[in-house]
């Protein structure tokens, strides 16, 4: 009766056993265990299960190993698909690849694990709120909500995007507006992508009341790992309108949307930027651009403060329309 009840403690023991974590050696004899997420810009990011997400000064890190396949680019400019990493001599660590190859880690610039087109849900988004209230000449209340999420599966890649802006002045509304666009892509190949895309803009205090975009086109993808990402869309679009003094207008518009963040200081900070640039195919307007610019900093694993410019442009035979707006917000990510 022994003999059954020893080997099934052995299967349940093997079964719960975690699995291996990647192991940093620093130079003052600490050494650290977790998963390695990320080296750039000479800060390496650890993800603990006791600490959260680690940032490691690449300088006091003697050597480390990893049982993860990653991506190691050297100074030379060249990247080398690693399966592994095993511990060498202090400022050394050998790259697991059929035979092992022995590098310093001061020529190390990058280490990224790679993804790659899985079957398995990628979900990753953010949210961002700013308030502002200004006292002055005119008083000023303004109230602004970003909600950014994609989702991958396999070829297929959902995005979804969501905005509310409130203001008022003297206690008189001047902006009342809500938004949200869906896009799907499909993706040809490791870059080239086609989107589809559905965009709703519901306006209380502008002329155009109710606008309505249905979109399909082109796209590429210049990269897209744990460093950020940047795509490229070209996109035609019929616009529907809905104006709040009555009637109905539809037109057609090639436009071209961009999608950017870029991550610095192991993850610290992120740099963004979104817009689309229109050209409707009408003489009476010229061009029509809506786009962002922002820092994102990052205060733990989910909360973030945001620093963030906007600027909406129209060039057009009935005049111009030049608005620019700052803000300063905090924001959850995931």
């Amino acid at each position: 009766m022994r003999l059954p009840i020893l080997l099934l403690s052995v299967i349940l023991s093997l079964l719960v056993t975690p699995a291996l974590a990647d192991t940093v050696w620093l130079k003052n004899g600490d050494r650290l265990s977790g998963r390695i997420q990320l080296f750039d810009g000479g800060k390496l990011l650890l993800k603990t299960d006791y600490a959260g997400s680690v940032t490691l000064d690449w300088r006091q890190v003697a050597s480390l190993e990893s049982d993860q396949a990653l991506l190691v680019k050297l100074d030379d400019g060249e990247g080398e698909h690693a399966r592994g990493l095993r511990r060498a001599a202090d400022g050394r660590v050998e790259l697991v690849n059929g035979a092992a190859r022995s590098v310093e880690l001061a020529a190390v610039q990058q280490i990224l694990p790679p993804r790659p087109l899985v079957e398995d849900w990628v979900w990753s988004g953010s949210a961002d709120f700013a308030v502002e209230y200004e006292r002055a000449e005119k008083d000023v209340e303004e109230f602004d909500v970003d909600l950014r999420t994609k989702a991958r599966h396999g070829d297929w890649r959902h995005n979804l995007s969501a905005s509310y802006d409130r203001e008022s002045k003297d206690e008189v509304e001047t902006e009342d507006s809500v938004g949200a666009e869906y896009a799907l892509d499909r993706f040809l190949d490791e870059h080239w992508f086609w989107q589809g895309k559905f965009e709703y803009e519901r306006d209380r205090i502008e002329e155009v009341a109710i606008q309505r975009t249905l979109g399909s086109g082109p796209g590429y993808q210049f990269w897209d790992n744990e460093l950020g990402a940047f795509s490229l869309v070209s996109l035609l679009n019929r616009h529907d309108l809905a104006f709040a003094a009555g009637g109905k207008e539809h037109l057609y518009a090639l436009g071209f949307k961009w999608d950017y963040n870029r991550f610095l200081l192991g993850k610290r900070f992120e740099l963004f930027s979104h817009g689309e640039l229109g050209a409707p195919f009408v003489d009476a307007i010229d061009y029509k651009l809506e786009s962002d610019l922002g820092l994102r900093y990052k205060l733990n694993s989910w909360a973030s403060l945001h620093l963030k410019g906007e600027w909406d442009q129209l060039r057009g035979e009935q005049g111009d329309v030049d608005e620019a707006t700052y803000s300063l917000g905090f924001g959850v990510g995931w």
